[in-house]
């Protein structure tokens, strides 16, 4: 198989583990910046081009689009999809998982349980509706915020207030968020592939943080989850059309919540902790997909 890996960051781990995973499995595999890619339509006929090169001939695409570039990133994406080529996760998908409010809405409405979370409009903070509806402290977090980035804990009212309206002078919209301090700090990442759970790990905060990011100083243990969360994880894939995902949970008194969806999820601390090889499982999902697809075509030909 020929397969691309859209990565803006060749050397980044993750990058280098899934073609590791691809020669090991004897494909031919290219890492290609989507920032760079160039999309053109010409008389009902679609092209990507990369530096002056027609991107050609490829069996199926693996996706790592960054937060910051999300919409260049899908469009990209549907292009290659329009083409005809396979899609390990398909762009309408990394849209809905991408933006957290949208996440939320599609998740609560499917009867998933999230955290009490709150779009204050832009025209008018209401402050008596934040006191009525959170107790202190409460999570202010930026939409569509990676790594833990964008992220604070306001200890009163009045600093989620000042919060708010700073990010709402940068033009930047906010969610705000129940605190769960009965996390202590944790959460559970737990990686799919194919519907299959691949590796669970905890991820614990350091002393005075409360953001369980590994890139934020976290420490990292396998943690097994129970059969009621990982029907959660699939029934979260299966909605959000999500084949590779890693699904973020917090234990609460309530139950597990589902915290956050990554259709892009880093493999360096999980494949690292668990000793799980992910990037395999995305290749061996991608062969199991393609045959499919090629029967398929094989018996419609005939």
């Amino acid at each position: 198989m020929r397969i691309l890996i859209l990565s803006r960051n060749p050397s980044l781990y993750s990058t280098q583990s899934l073609l590791r995973a691809c020669y090991r499995r004897q494909h031919y595999a290219r890492v290609v910046d989507h920032l760079m890619c160039d999309l053109l339509i010409d008389d009902n006929e679609l092209s990507v081009i990369y530096q002056g090169e027609k991107l050609e001939g490829y069996d199926a695409l693996i996706p790592r689009i960054g937060s910051s570039v999300t919409t260049y990133g899908a469009n990209v994406i549907r292009q290659f999809e329009e083409m005809g080529v396979f899609t390990v996760s398909r762009s309408d998908s990394i849209l809905k998982a991408r933006n957290k409010l949208r996440c939320y809405q599609i998740l609560a409405s499917n009867g998933i349980p999230i955290p009490k979370t709150l779009l204050p409009n832009f025209a008018q903070l209401d402050n008596m509706l934040i006191k009525e509806e959170f107790d202190l402290p409460v999570v202010v977090k930026l939409p569509e915020s990676t790594h833990g980035l964008g992220v604070i804990l306001s200890e009163s009212y009045q600093n989620a207030t000042s919060t708010i309206e700073a990010f709402f002078r940068m033009k930047q919209k906010v969610i705000v968020q129940e605190f769960i301090a009965e996390s202590r700090g944790s959460d559970l990442r737990v990686l799919i592939v194919d519907g299959e759970i691949i590796a669970s790990m905890k991820r614990e905060a350091q002393e005075g943080e409360f953001r369980s990011n590994l890139h934020r100083g976290a420490t990292g243990r396998i943690e097994p989850i129970s059969e009621k969360e990982a029907l959660m994880c699939r029934r979260v894939c299966k909605i959000l059309d999500l084949d590779v995902a890693g699904v973020d949970i917090l234990r609460s008194d309530k139950g597990s919540l589902v915290l956050e969806v990554n259709s892009s999820p880093g493999l360096e601390g999980i494949e690292t902790i668990t000793g799980k090889d992910v990037a395999g499982a995305i290749v061996r999902f991608i062969e199991k997909r393609l045959r499919k697809r090629n029967k398929y075509l094989v018996g419609k030909a005939r």
